[in-house]
């Protein structure tokens, strides 16, 4: 910079954001480098970030205005409880009479059978059988699709969690909520189109499971702990902790920020990462106002509360209902424990009891409020358990990893209800009639939401990219 451009302010500093713009594409232009860096930083620069087969333009300068899917889809969002640590499927959602019939002795596998220990009932008018352990969700029944033939790749959780969230075991690649942002953007632009919600620590794999992969920065799920009541302590950094700012304060950076970008703009092609960086500061300035109210679930009528209940689940789902009904495409609700290898009569009572009554809740009031034809909700786990008891625990038993068999229910938009699709075979050890993978389940969830799961896609390191990797059928049967 020269020096002829000091003549003002007392500190010597200069106001004009022109005078501190010697960016290292341009000193290497002025070095004589310029043809080879300007041609490699157009290779570099991912400012085509929708050049791949977004539905609708992805517009570099906001890549989250929403977009029309492939073909209308019934659903508009999407919340899908995680019940991370794999629920044994003939204990909730898939009864196994003649597992009962033989319990304690021992099965072909050399393993000794376990009978449930609880009772199924036939519940609403389509008389769907339903675990006990659900007394309040399963009259909920006639709006679900229960698939009871789901299998997974590997046993293990860490793996199978975040392949059951991006549909890959090894490659880090975008998570399912990313895809659908990218795909659909985001009807409220003050809250990031994809939050993932937890009452603890990070699951299993961790961010993995809710991130943006090679896709921009920007479809990244928003990871918020709900584990306490306080919507300052849910939300990191909402409010700046050292600086007292007042908004005009924070709007005035901003728009230094923004007129630093527009001399970038015109000096340079335009940069893609850049333009994120600049949108997700936009967006934080707007969520302090609308994510500090919308998190607040004292904002609601007693009655809401109560029918939910004041639990870590109860807050989770009403927040997750508040934020699909301010226009949050894709809401993940962590709810962990599920992991039972032994004493799982007592383990998967309390674990059931905790996300019964408050998910019910959930149904009744996306129904009364006409959001539940918008809004897929969908509930399962990693993988299944096996029939038989754990080594682990026969004094106390429960059930061992099983990959081969588990079950999974979606409800809402674009899902038929008061049906089962699929079947295991008589003790639950595998999926036989009707099996549906991850990538088939995945592949569903994007048709309900308007896409074809094979032309969602995007191009990176030269070969176009999606949510189902190379695999994956639309379960047809389910869909309304």
């Amino acid at each position: 910079m020269s020096h002829d451009h000091h003549h003002h302010g007392c500190c010597g500093y200069s106001t004009n954001p022109e005078d501190y713009f010697l960016t290292r594409r341009q000193f290497l232009n002025r070095a004589g480098l310029g043809l080879g860096a300007l041609s490699l930083a157009t290779l570099l620069d991912p400012s085509d970030l929708a050049a791949a087969s977004a539905p609708g333009p992805v517009t570099a300068g906001n890549p989250l205005l929403p977009r029309a899917p492939h073909f209308p889809g019934k659903a508009k969002s999407v919340i899908h409880i995680f019940a991370q640590g794999a629920p044994s499927h003939m204990d909730t959602w898939d009864p196994k009479p003649a597992l009962s019939r033989l319990d304690g002795q021992t099965l072909p596998d050399g393993g000794i059978a376990m009978g449930s220990p609880f009772k199924f009932n036939r519940m609403g008018q389509s008389g769907i059988e339903v675990s006990e352990l659900f007394a309040n969700l399963g009259k909920h029944v006639d709006d679900m699709a229960v698939i009871r033939s789901m299998h997974t790749d590997i046993p293990a959780h860490e793996v199978a969690t975040v392949f059951m969230n991006t549909g890959s075991l090894r490659i880090p690649k975008p998570s399912m909520g990313s895809w659908v942002v990218y795909g659909l953007g985001s009807v409220n632009q003050n809250l990031p189109g994809f939050i993932s919600l937890r009452t603890g620590g990070l699951p299993p794999g961790g961010a993995a499971n809710y991130q943006a992969g090679f896709l921009p920065g920007m479809f990244q799920g928003t990871s918020v702990s709900t584990a306490s009541q306080s919507v300052q302590q849910m939300i990191q950094n909402i409010r700046n902790p050292y600086i007292n700012m007042g908004a005009k304060e924070q709007e005035r950076q901003i728009d230094f920020v923004k007129s630093l970008n527009e001399i970038q703009a015109r000096n340079l092609q335009r940069d893609a990462a850049l333009e994120t960086r600049l949108e997700s500061y936009e967006i934080a300035f707007r969520m302090q106002t609308e994510a500090t109210d919308v998190f607040d679930v004292m904002k609601e009528p007693q009655s809401v509360r109560d029918a939910y209940g004041n639990t870590p689940q109860g807050r989770q789902l009403l927040i997750a209902r508040r934020l699909v009904e301010k226009g949050v495409r894709f809401v993940q609700v962590w709810h962990d424990g599920w992991d039972h290898h032994q004493d799982l009569e007592v383990r998967i009572t309390a674990k059931a009891r905790e996300i019964d009554k408050p998910l019910a809740a959930l149904m009744t009031d996306l129904k009364q409020r006409g959001l539940l034809d918008s809004t897929l909700v969908v509930w399962g786990g990693e993988f299944g358990r096996k029939p038989t008891k754990d080594r682990n625990g026969y004094d106390n038993p429960g059930r061992d990893h099983n990959n081969r068999a588990f079950s999974t229910w979606m409800a809402g938009g674009g899902v038929k209800g008061g049906i089962v699709h699929g079947a295991t075979d008589e003790f639950g050890a595998e999926s036989i009639t009707d099996k549906v993978h991850v990538h088939d389940l995945h592949a569903t969830i994007l048709r309900c939401l308007g896409f074809d799961h094979t032309k969602l896609t995007y191009r990176f390191n030269g070969r176009d990219f999606r949510l189902t990797d190379v695999a994956g059928n639309v379960v047809k049967p389910i869909l309304a």
